[in-house]
C-alpha cells in the first residue's frame, strides 16, 4: 500500500496512512515523508504505536537527534528515559508515573510557557528544524496542540511591513519566554545555555523557496529597537500570525505522532486539567540540518 496523504487543512497539515513507521524505512518512504513536510510543514501519523527505541530510530532518518535543554540542566535522578534525545512531554512527578506534578512544581511552572506560541529551540543559535511528538496517555478533555502557519501568515502581511521586515533581526532567550509568565529560569551552571541568540525574522525555505515568519515567544528583542517598541511590535506580528485562518488544533489520540517543521509553523499546547489527568507524549527533536536559518552574526 502506497503513502498516501490527505490535507486536513490545505497547504498546511496533512495526514499520513499507508505506511508502519514502527518498522525501518526504505529511501523511498523517507523521500515521500520529506516531500510532505515541504509541502504541508505539519504532517500527521495515527495509530502508530511506537516504542521510545522505534520513536528515536523513525526521527533520525531526517537528521541528527538534538538534547533537549531541559533535559541537559534537569538533575539527572529526575529523569524518565535514559536516552538524552527522548523529552518528556508529561505531568508526571518524575519517574513516578503514579503521582502528578503539585501545582507548585517548579518542572511544571516551566512547562507553562509552553502555552505561549513559539518556535522549539529558537533560543539555540540554530534551532530545531523538525519536531516529532508521540502520545501516549492523552485526557479525556483538553490538552490538542494548536499549529499556525508562518509561510500563509507571512504572505498575508501588505507589501509594506514585508518591506520593513526583510532584513530584521530578532533576539530570541529561553529566559524571556519563562519571564512572560513570571517563571525565572535558575542557569545551570554555563551561560550559553541562556544567552540570547539572533535570528533573522523573515526566513526562506530551502526547497520551495516560500518565505516564513520566525516568530516565537522566545523573542525578547530586535537589533537596533528599543526593548518596548520591539515587544509591542512582535506581539502585534504574534498576533497577526495566530489569526483562526492560519491555525489548526490536533484533539490527540494514543498513538497519533505529529511532525512539524519550525522553521515554518509556531505551534503551542493547550490547557488541560494537569492537577488530576494524565498526559504523556514523547518528543523528539531534529537539529535543524536542512532547514537551518541563516541566522544573524553577533553584534561587534
Amino acid at each position: 500500500m502506497p503513502i498516501t496523504i490527505r490535507p486536513l487543512q490545505p497547504g498546511f497539515v496533512g495526514e499520513v496512512t499507508g505506511i508502519d513507521i514502527c518498522q525501518p524505512l526504505t529511501p523511498a518512504q523517507v523521500s515521500a515523508i520529506e516531500h510532505g513536510m515541504d509541502q504541508y510543514a505539519v504532517l500527521t501519523f495515527p495509530d502508530q504505536p511506537l516504542t521510545d527505541d522505534q520513536q528515536v530510530v523513525f526521527s533520525a532518518n531526517f537528521g541528527e537527534l538534538e538534547v533537549p535543554l531541559a533535559a541537559q540542566m534537569a538533575n539527572p535522578s529526575m529523569r524518565r528515559f535514559d536516552r538524552l534525545e527522548l523529552g518528556d512531554i508529561s505531568n508526571f512527578d518524575g519517574k513516578n508515573t503514579d503521582k502528578l506534578r503539585d501545582r507548585d512544581d517548579s518542572r511544571r511552572m516551566y512547562a507553562l510557557a509552553n502555552r505561549l506560541w513559539h518556535s522549539d529551540a529558537s533560543f539555540r543559535a540554530v534551532g530545531a528544524g523538525y519536531t516529532l511528538l508521540h502520545a501516549r496517555i492523552v485526557p479525556g478533555k483538553g490538552g490538542n496542540t494548536e499549529f499556525a502557519d508562518m509561510r500563509a501568515a507571512y504572505d498575508a502581511l501588505d507589501e509594506a511591513t514585508k518591506a520593513d521586515i526583510e532584513d530584521m533581526v530578532t533576539e530570541h532567550s529561553i529566559t524571556f519566554s519563562r519571564e512572560q509568565i513570571g517563571f525565572e529560569v535558575k542557569g545551570d551552571g554555563n551561560p550559553d545555555n541562556l544567552r540570547p541568540v539572533r535570528h533573522r525574522l523573515v526566513v526562506t525555505h530551502p526547497v520551495t523557496g516560500r518565505k516564513s515568519l520566525y516568530l516565537s515567544s522566545h523573542i525578547g528583542g530586535i537589533v537596533g529597537w528599543p526593548v518596548p517598541e520591539a515587544r509591542a511590535f512582535i506581539r502585534d506580528l504574534t498576533e497577526h500570525a495566530t489569526q483562526p485562518q492560519f491555525r489548526y488544533s490536533h484533539p490527540w489520540k494514543v498513538g497519533d505522532l505529529v511532525m512539524w517543521d519550525n522553521r515554518m509553523v509556531m505551534h503551542r499546547a493547550t490547557r488541560f486539567d494537569d492537577l488530576k489527568e494524565k498526559r504523556d507524549l514523547r518528543r523528539t527533536s531534529i537539529k535543524g540540518v536542512g532547514l537551518e536559518v541563516t541566522h544573524a552574526q553577533a553584534a561587534e
